[in-house]
């Protein structure tokens, strides 16, 4: 069977959609799959069945055939002569900060991937008898990590919640999920920093929970519990100075081979990539994230970083979703906009009168907004979209700036 395939054949391996398949049954139909003739890269479109789009995957991957994840036959005839010799891996992907419509495709070898299915697997404890579920579609680079490495354990994988002990999930996806009777005890998080109350939510109702830290270029970087995190077993971890702050580079064997289309992907000539994400230490060997270089604000002379904002406004009651974005002004080099999307029964007054108590007054967003929080495939906020909203003046009016007496 293919190096995926680890089960037992009678073992279960996929229950997605009420479709129950047998390891056996999962590695003929991968012996079976119908490929393009030739040798050129293979499309396997989101929105494809779970099953057939996992079949076609592993297919791919065990003929040596370069595989297209998440676009269709169009996307692979324009973006197939400029993928990066030795690629089997094609994954399009668009970012929170890319901007409407933005795709870029992540190449990487297959080996790249299995090289950390084992370290996974220690570190979050799972083993072969769990039942994993994952919560987004396959076409999203975690969620496809997921689901292959549930099946080189030789585990069940799905995308039902009841009967799962473990379960992968974005942040977002989490609390969404946190009170469900059915969540497993265990839970796999990443894709967005975690927050504390949500963390403590998950320990309250007695979830195991690990959190890494990786990107679709870099694949994975650091892991942990608590907030704390640590380097990936095989990955060196360096933290450069910048004018925003500490910028992580990471040396691995499981970095991508490039990216076609854009992207932050960076790498210098001793290996070490990075997409320009921030983090500051914790101790000698750990350290937290602390948001995208690209994110970070200079406003009146001080950088502020967004993340940090927005964790600020998410604890505030009634804050469903935030996004902090910089927007250029003649006086103060940037000013800190918020884009909050809020439940029902709070009033937005409210919760400006809570930010202004509660964040330093560098941090304080001069203009507001109320507005739906659009996301990315993978459930982040994507913060590409506003800036390009708010530059065009289709987010709707603002809300009445607060008489603090600073510029607007």
């Amino acid at each position: 069977m293919s190096d995926w395939l680890r089960g037992q054949r009678d073992g279960l391996a996929l229950a997605f959609g009420g479709d129950a398949v047998r390891y056996g049954e999962l590695a003929d139909a991968v012996a079976a799959a119908s490929l393009p003739s030739g040798d050129g890269l293979v499309a396997c479109p989101a929105g494809t069945d779970p099953v057939q789009f996992l079949t076609l995957v592993l297919a791919c991957l065990d003929r040596g055939r370069p595989v297209l994840v998440g676009g269709d036959a169009a996307d692979a005839e324009r973006i197939s002569s400029s993928l990066p010799a030795g690629t089997e891996l094609a994954v399009l992907t668009s970012g929170s900060s890319d901007p409407a419509g933005s795709q870029r495709a992540v190449a990487r070898t297959n080996a790249s991937w299995l090289a950390s299915a084992a370290p996974l697997a220690e570190i979050a404890g799972i083993r072969s008898d769990d039942r994993i579920a994952v919560t987004g579609p396959l076409h999203v680079s975690m969620h496809l990590y997921a689901a292959l490495h549930a099946l080189w354990l030789g585990a069940a994988v799905g995308d039902g919640l009841d009967g799962a002990s473990v379960v992968h999930a974005t942040p977002t996806r989490l609390a969404r999920l946190i009170e469900s009777d059915a969540l497993p005890s265990a839970a796999i998080v990443a894709g967005a920093a975690m927050g504390g109350p949500l963390r403590a939510r998950a320990a309250a109702r007695g979830i195991r929970v690990t959190e890494y830290y990786g990107a679709a270029e870099l694949s994975f970087v650091a892991a942990g519990r608590g907030g704390s995190l640590s380097p990936f077993p095989g990955v060196e971890v360096e933290l450069r100075p910048t004018a925003s702050g500490r910028e992580l580079w990471a040396r691995s064997p499981y970095l991508a081979l490039g990216v076609v289309g854009g992207g932050m992907l960076r790498r210098d000539g001793d290996g070490f990539a990075t997409v320009g994400d921030l983090a500051e230490p914790i101790d000698a060997e750990a350290f937290r994230i602390v948001g995208r270089g690209d994110a970070a604000i200079t406003t009146a002379g001080a950088t502020v970083l967004a993340e940090d904002v927005e964790a600020r406004l998410l604890a505030l009651p009634g804050v469903v979703a935030a996004v902090v974005i910089g927007e250029p002004h003649e006086l103060l080099g940037e000013r800190v906009v918020a884009v909050v999307e809020l439940d029902g029964a709070t009033d937005a007054a409210a919760v400006m009168a809570a930010a202004r108590d509660r964040l330093p007054a560098a941090e304080l967003p001069r203009r507001w907004f109320v507005h739906a929080i659009p996301r990315t495939v993978s459930g982040k906020p994507a913060r590409g979209l506003l800036r390009v909203a708010l530059a065009a003046g289709t987010l709707g009016p603002a809300h009445p700036a607060m008489s603090d007496g600073s510029p607007s």
